[in-house]
């Protein structure tokens, strides 16, 4: 490298900065190394992007240090750093400090051994600093930040004396387990190697028109029921790429279909297998990545934030269950890995597969547009029949009392014969806690949070009621905080109430039931999982955690408690939330040698995602929403900015949001390029107050993405003219895929 580098700082702001390397020091800087650099009156961390030109406008300082002994990133994911801060209009230094594990400090348990020809350096004429390092090592190993602390060092130091020969780095990670030689999936059973099945004929030329285009960039849609066997096109053109040394990312939506995804890979790959999430403890992730630097590793499996592993030539990323909602990241840097995934690949000049039941209407639109290759796997493996899906309509059952109400006797007739036939059955409803609406039968208010404009849940098995926005609790038996009254009655259910419901239904049945609440604890959710597939438990309740794409071969009925919560939304994308998420969870009945039927229960028969969801068929559903979506001129017809205006006062918000709306109007009227701009807002948001903070929100949308952005950092960058701009937190939500 130059003596001059780029360098962006862990911080909220935009540019990137130029320092100079002192000459001792060039041998060790790379692009991808953290350095120590004078920012103002501190000492802040940095990232080295590359070499950088000087300027004769301002004075060059010195870096103070170098951090790393090997590059933390390749070179290669720079562009694609680069890339994302564009984009989602976020500083680089916090994209890469967002992409990198929250591990990394554990490098300071590394721990410095003094070598022979160290020791025979003691006797050589050095410098007093490396006299007095080595006299310290003369003992035994001391940690790196130990060392640092006593002899008043720097890194630089001790990696050029590392180069020289003199010492050896030991990695001491907190939490890091030894290398197992035997593998063991998350129930604890040993891996066995697999054999490859053969392909049915879908598959087959699925895997040969994806393998034909291994070369350059392509983008796929794997649009595959439920059952058809993505998993196993997915493993074999994986195989074709590490066979040419090439790194492959297979991201998975829910930690626990990780698990799952894990096992069938490392029994057809072994310890090439990485693993890349949130569960793993601050070690184990620094681990992960090491292998991955290092190419110890050739297939990363993981969860939106896999998007960023550290591979420096990629052939292949698959994004499994591309329309989860969970590849779009809630706070800090608001990306979706999804649409990274295709960025990198694209930037990587290799194919990206995203594969799904039941695809997102924007991946299904690029197909239509040619922007993505669709292939279809109509059939499940073995010939294996798709589940018979009945609708019930709930208005017959309305004014039935009890369990009734939403248990009908088709349900329940249909639990009896499959727990008979000593078969399994999945109840799914997607809101958890007992009672959702909890209503003062006095004067008719409901108990809300203190803190959120929402009414909590009352979870009977914890004795409280709970906001599940903010985590706000309250005692069971409170009273009523407007009239003083405590006859409340409770309205709506949840999964509490309808595992309570099933087990006096169903004495001599063994019920669990699957939501946040009963899996917070680590283990707890792989616990559920394994007493399922160990036949330990007949009925099981959860939300949608269940539709997840488990594999459990002996869940034969599936019922949908109520399948119109979702419709109900703010939200343009309700419909397809709501036909995603029944066509998913449908799919888990039937998937072993019974075949599988469905009891869906509905207030609303005759909805169109309803229909299509009884039907099983995506396309129409598809096409149908698109038509709505074009009329309206929403995505995928224009692009859309959210941004979301917060703060602890509710009037300083308020002022907030007006005077920003201020200048989006004189924006659009100054500039006639901004014309093609539609701003709705200032407007509270559907969800008015969370967590103490008030809401406000303005929706900017286009067809143009381009001008987009550049109307959005004009806007930005005028907020400190705005008032309380230093009391109010402003975001800009890029493709926003919630509006609430």
């Amino acid at each position: 490298m130059s003596e001059y580098i780029e360098v962006a700082v862990a911080l909220p702001i935009e540019e990137t900065f130029t320092y100079r390397v002192p000459d001792a020091l060039l041998p060790l800087a790379e692009p991808g190394k953290r350095v120590l650099v004078p920012f103002g009156s501190r000492k802040i961390t940095g990232y080295i992007l590359g070499n950088a030109i000087p300027s004769d406008h301002y004075e060059i300082k010195l870096i103070l240090d170098i951090l790393d002994d090997a590059p933390l990133f390749p070179e290669s994911l720079i562009a694609f750093f680069k890339w994302i801060s564009e984009y989602y209009l976020h500083p680089i230094g916090q994209v890469i400090q967002c992409a990198l594990p929250k591990g990394l400090t554990l490098c300071d348990a590394a721990e410095i051994v003094l070598t022979d020809q160290g020791k025979t350096a003691l006797s050589d004429s050095l410098n007093p600093l490396e006299q007095k390092v080595l006299k310290q090592l003369e003992t035994g190993g001391v940690s790196l930040k130990t060392l640092i602390k006593k002899c008043n060092m720097t890194t630089s130091l001790i990696q050029l004396m590392q180069r020289r020969g003199w010492i050896v780095r030991q990695q001491k990670l907190k939490g890091a387990k030894r290398k197992r030689k035997t593998f063991k999936d998350p129930f604890g059973e040993p891996i066995e190697p697999d054999t490859a099945p053969i392909l049915t004929t879908e598959q087959h030329e699925a895997v040969s028109r994806i393998m034909n285009s291994l070369k350059g960039f392509s983008g796929w849609l794997l649009a595959g029921v439920t059952g058809s066997g993505k998993t196993e096109v997915y493993m074999r053109l994986a195989d074709a790429v590490i066979r040419q040394g090439l790194g492959v990312i297979v991201l998975v939506p829910e930690i626990a279909l990780i698990s799952q995804t894990e096992r069938r890979f490392r029994a057809r790959f072994g310890e090439c297998v990485a693993v890349l999430h949130s569960s793993l403890s601050g070690g184990e992730r620094y681990s992960q990545w090491r292998r991955i630097a290092q190419g110890q590793a050739k297939i990363a499996i993981g969860a939106r934030s896999a998007v960023f592993a550290p591979f420096d030539k990629i052939g292949l990323i698959i994004v499994d269950e591309e329309h989860d909602s969970s590849y779009k990241q809630d706070n800090d840097l608001l990306y979706n890995a999804r649409d990274l995934a295709l960025v990198r690949a694209k930037l990587s000049d290799c194919p990206a597969i995203l594969g799904s039941a039941t695809p997102s209407i924007q991946t299904y639109y690029n197909t239509g547009i040619e922007k993505l290759t669709e292939i279809n796997l109509n059939c499940r493996v073995q010939e294996r029949p798709m589940p018979q899906i009945s609708v019930v309509d709930l208005r017959k059952i309305r004014d039935f009392r009890g369990i009734r109400r939403f248990i009908s006797p088709e349900l329940h007739q249909a639990m009896s014969q499959t727990l008979s036939k000593g078969e399994q059955v999945l109840l799914f409803l997607n809101r958890r806690g007992f009672a959702a609406f909890p209503v003062c039968a006095e004067c008719g208010a409901s108990l809300r949070c203190e803190h959120c404009d929402i009414s909590m849940t009352l979870h009977k098995g914890d004795n409280a009621y709970k906001c599940h926005f903010c985590g706000f609790t309250r005692s069971s038996g409170a009273n009523c905080p407007t009239c003083g009254s405590y006859n409340i009655k409770f309205l709506g259910l949840g999964t509490e109430r309808v595992e309570e419901a099933v087990k006096a239904l169903f004495p001599q049945a063994r019920v669990a039931r699957m939501d946040r609440d009963t899996t917070s604890k680590k283990g707890a959710l792989l616990n559920i999982l394994k007493d399922l597939r160990l036949n330990k438990i007949d009925i099981l309740v959860g939300t949608q955690m269940v539709a997840k794409g488990h594999d459990f071969p002996n869940i034969t009925l599936v019922g949908i408690i109520c399948a119109d919560l979702t419709l109900n939304l703010p939200d343009f994308r309700a419909g397809e939330q709501t036909f995603q998420l029944l066509a998913q969870v449908s799919g888990r009945a039937g998937r072993g040698d019974a075949p599988g039927r469905v009891i869906l229960q509905t207030y609303a028969p005759n909805h169109f995602s309803i229909v299509s969801a009884q039907a099983q068929d995506f396309k129409a559903f598809c096409q149908r929403e698109i038509q709505s979506r074009q009329a309206l001129s929403y995505p995928p017809f224009s692009r859309l900015i959210q941004l979301r205006i917060s703060g602890q006062d509710a009037e300083q918000v308020r002022e907030f949001a007006d005077a920003l709306g201020g200048i989006c109007r004189e924006l659009k009227k100054n500039a006639s390029f901004f014309h093609a701009i539609t701003i709705l807002g200032p407007a509270e948001s559907p969800i008015s107050r969370i967590a103490g903070h008030y809401r406000w929100q303005i929706l900017l949308k286009s067809t143009s993405s381009r001008l987009l952005h550049e109307f959005t950092r004009q806007l930005l960058a005028q907020k400190s003219a705005l008032p309380h701009h230093r009391q109010i937190l402003l975001t800009a939500d890029v493709d926003p895929l919630f509006l609430a």
